[in-house]
């Protein structure tokens, strides 16, 4: 598996990075506990060594699963996990009822810090986030937060998730940041606009969620899909974006159809086409993808290998065009709860 390094630090991880929003249980689809746990595992022995996953989802449960799954072997890899949102009380209340705001002020970033060190079980976080901008307090305190946590030892990096340009800049002048994650996948390239070529200029590396489009780019969908009323995409919209709206999903699907012929041609799948354009972005540092089996993980792994001449990526983007199907390329990147709706969780 190839290795990057994330900006100008010395962290380095695999190209494609264990996403476990899915192991959180209560927001994304069914799925099987113990196969999630054993699906661990089996990542580490096919050379995947990053693993991102946040106190929110379940909430608790995924870095719980994690810690699980990683046993003994945590100290081979890169955990990445995120911090930021204020919680109902009721522990019964799950999902995104949960949330009810956000906090990155000092004293509840280091207090929730110690929570996730706790499920996760162990001494240090490798890469800590604040999941989601907190517009109240000041960057210059969430920097101080998280710089004392590194000279603590509780974290050795830490970077932000959901950050546009300015708020990057604003943490900038306070400290170093060592990445920003951020929704980009082929259905969705607002990232293309400022985020990524900020990321790539100032030596900030860039992890990618949804990189499979939060199963578009799967191949799996049909026009008969449909999600269980707690699952985020049954309210139709995706980080802003109408993508699960009908109209759209069923031209998505078109896409997704000739993609996968595309690959075909190549003897590759639709998901190994998307996570191969995706890491063909120089800015890119980590794609990031669920995975509930072996089949999966294989196929995840072979799509860092392949390189997307122009010419094929021209060809992806002819499609998009012939099929009237937009890239958001010039929508404005979302950071308030109110624009987002109920894509608050992620």
């Amino acid at each position: 598996m190839e290795q990057r390094t994330f900006g100008n630090t010395d962290l380095t991880c695999s190209a494609i990075g264990f996403g476990t929003w899915e192991m959180g249980t209560t927001q994304y689809g069914e799925i099987d506990i113990n196969d999630a746990v054993r699906a661990v595992q089996m990542a580490i022995d096919h050379g995947i060594t990053l693993f991102d996953t946040a106190e929110v989802y379940g909430p608790f449960t995924s870095e719980e699963l994690l810690a699980r799954g990683l046993g003994e072997r945590r100290q081979e890899v890169v955990v990445v996990t995120k911090v930021g949102f204020l919680f109902h009380d009721d522990p019964s209340v799950v999902g995104n009822d949960a949330i009810v705001g956000r906090d990155a002020s000092i004293a509840y970033i280091t207090e929730r810090t110690e929570g996730c060190l706790k499920r996760l079980n162990t001494d240090y976080i490798d890469l800590m986030l604040i999941h989601w901008p907190d517009l109240v307090t000041p960057h210059e305190e969430t920097m101080r937060g998280l710089e004392a946590l590194k000279d603590a030892g509780k974290i050795r990096h830490y970077g932000v998730s959901n950050y546009d340009v300015p708020m990057m800049q604003a943490c900038q002048e306070h400290g170093s940041l060592t990445a920003n994650q951020v929704g980009y996948h082929l259905f969705d390239r607002r990232m293309e606009a400022a985020v990524l070529p900020y990321c790539l200029e100032a030596g900030v590396g860039f992890m990618a969620y949804g990189s499979l489009g939060f199963g578009l780019l799967t191949g799996a969908f049909t026009p008969d899909t449909t999600f269980v009323d707690w699952d985020w995409r049954s309210g139709g919209y995706a980080f802003g974006l109408p993508l699960f709206e009908r109209e759209n999903f069923l031209k998505e699907l078109r896409v997704t159809e000739r993609l996968k012929q595309l690959a075909a041609g190549y003897d590759k799948s639709v998901a190994q086409l998307a996570l191969a354009w995706l890491l063909g972005n120089p800015a890119v540092t980590v794609a990031l993808v669920g995975m509930r089996n072996e089949r999966e993980l294989r196929e995840n792994v072979a799509a860092a290998d392949w390189r997307l001449t122009s010419a094929e990526r021209a060809e992806i983007d002819r499609i998009f065009e012939e099929e009237g199907v937009p890239t958001y390329i010039d929508a404005p990147q979302r950071t308030n709860v109110e624009e987002l709706g109920a894509d608050l969780d992620e």
